[in-house]
């Protein structure tokens, strides 16, 4: 019908957004040419599936299932450690090749992306949907994974426009086609639309995308608020959600966990393994010249029951044994006797810039600069002989006893080491394999 067109315009705004399909999965693939077609999940270290393949997905597999029940929907499963290393240079490439086409790009996850292409018809000489195959094409031909592609006049429909086909789709929606489109489409679609907006919609009467975007702008603002009134813009075309390229924000926090099996209730254990996540935690501060007033630690329980504490100096340090005080001090009033636990952590909050500390009068500032020289001298002789060399005697078990478990499954990639490399440090080369 005439009356339900929702714009005339083919595309005002054309919005591409680029979508891996079983993105570490298919890094895998196309790094071992062997697994293609193979049913295979990532995910070994941790016992839980990362991602699942479409191969293993067709079996009932999807992530966050135990490995153990996905054997038993699919027997030959393929299993692998997650190389996090591997996807982040496929990501690097992938999003490399989508500036080659346009420079307006916002890298949305390690594995999407939308990219503005208006304009650009006249350097390709060819339509919208044109240059967005032209890229899913060159994306496949250098990388060989593939991925769905969505475009449409704004970032909220071209993300659902992306999910549409996958995986390995591409579909393109311009504006005189959006009433057709959107009138089969369900509102979990929507990024933005959870569980109880969508709940509370179908009370209203509202069962799809068209269903919602149909109603006044005033019902969408007054039921759901500023959120509400943007996605109704957006779905209806307006551009409302700019592509963001500024720069990741600095860091606000750095945190530092680690689950370990078996479970254990022993206090000196768990409390090692808790003062290893703190240095840890104030190595990765140092890298980076920054400086923390404030600690959280938490422990997590077998039965995944979590418990913490937060508490905060009365300044900025970068000191690890400014910290340890404290940290044991928490340690002991957060530790229940009576529970074994799986995992510990350590948050830095407050953070600021290396030297920016605000010394009281009450302060030894020669004690400050010593504990800081040695702090210094450990990263010094733990960057030359490998980290945790010089460590505290108190985490010194966090690594003894360790018996076999999935969390010692390492990768290719980390055990077979070029001359030169390290555990640690490594040259960005995902797709050599040594024989």
């Amino acid at each position: 019908m005439k009356d339900k067109i929702i714009s005339l315009s083919s595309y005002p705004r054309a919005i591409a957004h680029i979508d891996g399909d079983a993105f570490f999965a298919s890094c895998e693939q196309s790094r071992e040419p062997s697994l293609k077609g193979r049913p295979i999940v990532t995910g070994k270290e941790r016992g839980i599936i990362a991602c699942a393949s479409y191969e293993a997905k067709a079996f009932g597999v999807s992530r966050g299932i135990m490995l153990a029940e996905a054997k038993k929907l699919c027997p030959d499963l393929v299993v692998l450690p997650s190389d996090y290393e591997t996807y982040s240079i496929y990501s690097e490439r992938m999003l490399s090749i989508i500036k080659r086409f346009t420079p307006d790009i916002e890298e949305f996850s390690i594995d999407e992306a939308f990219c503005d292409l208006t304009g650009l018809r006249r350097i390709y000489r060819s339509s919208y949907p044109e240059i967005a195959k032209r890229i899913k094409h060159q994306i496949q031909k250098e990388l060989d994974i593939t991925v769905s592609v969505g475009l449409s006049l704004s970032k909220t429909l071209a993300k659902i426009c992306s999910r549409h086909e996958k995986p390995n789709g591409i579909t393109c929606v311009p504006g005189h086609r959006l009433h057709e489109f959107l009138q089969d489409i369900p509102l979990d679609r929507v990024c933005g639309f959870g569980p109880n907006t969508v709940a509370l919609l179908n009370k209203c009467g509202i069962k799809t995308v068209l269903d919602y975007v149909k109603r006044p702008p005033s019902f969408a603002e007054k039921l759901l608020g500023k959120i509400g009134i943007e996605l109704w813009h957006e779905l209806k075309g307006g551009y409302v959600y700019k592509l963001s390229q500024e720069p990741k924000q600095k860091q606000l926090s750095i945190s530092k966990t680690k689950t370990f099996m078996p479970s254990s209730g022993e206090r000196d254990f768990v409390k090692a393994k808790l003062l290893r996540n703190l240095e840890s935690a104030f190595i990765k501060l140092r890298r980076h010249r920054l400086s923390a007033k404030a600690l959280t630690v938490y422990l997590r329980t077998s039965d995944f029951r979590g418990f913490g504490m937060e508490a905060a100096l009365d300044r900025h340090s970068s000191s690890t044994l400014e910290f340890i005080g404290i940290c044991t001090k928490m340690f002991d009033m957060v530790f229940k006797e009576g529970y074994k636990y799986r995992a510990t952590g350590v948050v830095l909050s407050k953070i600021g810039p290396e030297g920016v500390d605000s010394r009281t009068l009450f302060d030894d500032p020669l004690k400050i600069e010593r504990m800081t020289n040695i702090s210094q001298a450990i990263d010094k002789i733990n960057h030359a002989y490998g980290k945790h060399t010089v460590h505290l005697a108190a985490s010194g078990s966090a690594g003894a006893g360790k018996r076999p478990h999935p969390r010692n499954n390492l990768t290719w990639r980390k055990k077979d080491l070029l001359k030169g490399e390290s555990f640690r440090k490594r040259l960005k080369i995902p797709l050599l394999k040594l024989g």
